[in-house]
């Protein structure tokens, strides 16, 4: 095969070529030709048939990742499915520097298309995370079974303590104080928590952790950090956290995020290849414990501890007084108050514990001195 410079008047370019048209799995071999006499310059690439194929210069690429460097193959923009298979670096070396633009890549066919269809794609998603994953939840929690809720909040209190444990293998310590323990119950006892028709038995456990936070888990459990029974000044400031945790049990609440984010990351998962499901655990963790519920969950809970509160004689705007020293101390939303004030209108919200509070003369403290006493030693 004889090669000559390519480029100029009199210019010719030929080389031996294994051809595959695309139509077929079986190679055929040609020569292929330029020919620059012509505006725009085309090679020529003959066809099994007979026939041939003018491709213009600009149109030709080479395509990427050939292991053997001495063997190029070319295709065309105007025939994506042509490949023209060049063996000899004699033949290849010519074409590589007279025509830089074969290294680009290949122009994109239907942007628009692809970007509808990918919009559409993310409005899917967007559609089944935030409107029917939540749909689909709520409709769950109403018939999931007792012994299945209770099961999942189980599950899930243990996924907490391994979270948020430095022992792998024991996760955070329960405190279990005797004293303590009791003096929990009589708090519990005492706002009626007890008497609640739940179809499974009010569980509140305390960890020892100094995360100042509570919250409520699926099937009554409700867990409180040891940073949060330091931080209260008075037990009626836990009580009111308690009451309001209870109201999220009452309402299922708990239920109900745990299953819409369990729907969640696992669409997530199934786009983003978290097949195993650590990322989700996490995920699910975090979110039960900064229990993210939305604006009317949380005025009902505030609605249900104001409720049992002054039912117990207890004072009402504990919760609000806890929530303006924290504000007063730390000028930022942390801790137990950034638990509640990641939700809208905290003034409000303040506002109406302290409407809610009884006058002192018909208040009495949900714990005595003593029990106060055990209970904040509850983790000793």
């Amino acid at each position: 095969m004889t090669v000559v410079r390519v480029g100029g008047a009199s210019a010719r370019y030929e080389a031996l070529v294994e051809i595959f048209d695309g139509k077929s799995a079986a190679a055929h071999q040609g020569t292929i030709a330029i020919d620059e006499a012509v505006t725009p310059a085309v090679l020529i690439v003959p066809l099994a048939d007979g026939g041939e194929r003018r491709l213009t210069l600009e149109s030709l690429r080479e395509l990427p990742d050939q292991a053997d460097q001495e063997t190029m193959v070319l295709t065309s923009t105007e025939a994506p499915l042509l490949r023209i298979v060049l063996r000899e670096m004699a033949d290849t070396e010519p074409l590589r520097a007279r025509f830089p633009w074969l290294k680009h890549a290949q122009p994109v066919k239907g942007k628009g298309r692809i970007a509808k269809w990918a919009v559409a794609a993310v409005a899917s998603v967007a559609l089944i995370i935030f409107v029917m994953v939540p749909l689909m939840a709520d409709q769950l929690a109403r018939v999931l079974p007792a012994d299945g809720e209770r099961a999942l909040g189980d599950a899930t209190y243990e996924q907490v303590r391994n979270a948020l444990g430095q022992d792998v293998l024991d996760g955070v310590q329960e405190c279990t104080r005797g004293d303590g323990l009791d003096a929990m119950a009589q708090m519990v006892t005492r706002l009626g928590g007890d008497t609640l028709e739940l179809p499974y038995p009010l569980t509140v456990t305390v960890l020892d952790h100094p995360l100042e936070n509570a919250f409520a888990l699926p099937g009554g459990r409700v867990v409180f950090f040891r940073g949060l029974i330091d931080l209260a000044d008075t037990p009626d400031e836990v009580a009111a956290v308690l009451a309001h945790e209870i109201g999220h049990v009452v309402a299922q609440d708990p239920t109900r995020i745990a299953l819409r984010s369990a729907g969640s990351i696992g669409v997530l998962g199934l786009l983003f290849g978290d097949f195993a499901g650590g990322a989700a655990v996490l995920f699910l963790v975090n979110q039960l414990i900064e229990a993210d519920y939305t604006r009317e969950a949380e005025a009902g809970a505030d609605e249900f501890a104001h409720q049992m509160l002054a039912e117990a004689n207890v004072d009402a705007g504990a919760l609000g007084t806890l929530f303006e020293r924290l504000m007063a101390r730390t000028g930022d939303a942390e801790g137990i108050a950034a638990h509640f004030m990641s939700h809208p209108a905290l003034g409000d919200r303040i506002e109406a514990a302290n409407e809610a509070a009884l006058p002192a003369s018909e208040t009495r403290p949900s714990l005595s001195e003593s029990q106060w006493r055990a209970l904040q030693s509850i983790c000793d």
